[in-house]
């Protein structure tokens, strides 16, 4: 066997695993609230700065508009943001939050640090976490 096709070598199975397990790690948090992990990002992009085109949106989520779209449309079935046209340009959809999705803030802002401690509750040091966005920023920046 090759070594560097062994598993234990593998940094990307590493990666995949750890994103989906904070993925998961999210869900007792998100369930009640009726909003999943992909729909909570966007949540974050909209809490930023309300009122984004869909291309704006999904550029900075390193999606394509066509994987954000469906997510927008459950989004807005929901009742947390509503897609209107352009005011200038006719075929551009601008996203904006409802009130209820302006009202999840303040129901999710603590999920950040309650997910964190869990972490450290497992060892790891906060400071650990933190010196693993850089890291992480510079891999996604090289690979996009």
């Amino acid at each position: 066997m090759y070594e560097q096709l062994k598993l234990n070598n593998q940094l990307c199975f590493r990666l995949y695993t750890a994103a989906r397990l904070v993925t998961q790690a999210y869900y007792p948090y998100f369930e009640p609230l009726g909003i999943t992990y992909p729909q909570y990002l966007v949540l974050l992009v909209l809490w930023e700065k309300d009122r984004q085109p869909v291309n704006d949106i999904a550029k900075r989520l390193l999606l394509e508009t066509n994987t954000i779209t469906p997510l927008l449309q459950r989004m807005e079935k929901q009742g947390l943001l509503k897609r209107q046209q352009g005011d200038k340009d006719l075929r551009q959809r601008i996203v904006c939050l409802t009130d209820n999705g302006k009202q999840m803030e303040e129901k999710v802002k603590d999920i950040p640090e309650c997910l964190a401690n869990k972490i450290c509750e497992q060892g790891m040091e906060s400071s650990q976490l933190l010196q693993m966005i850089p890291l992480l920023d510079r891999l996604i920046e090289d690979l996009n």
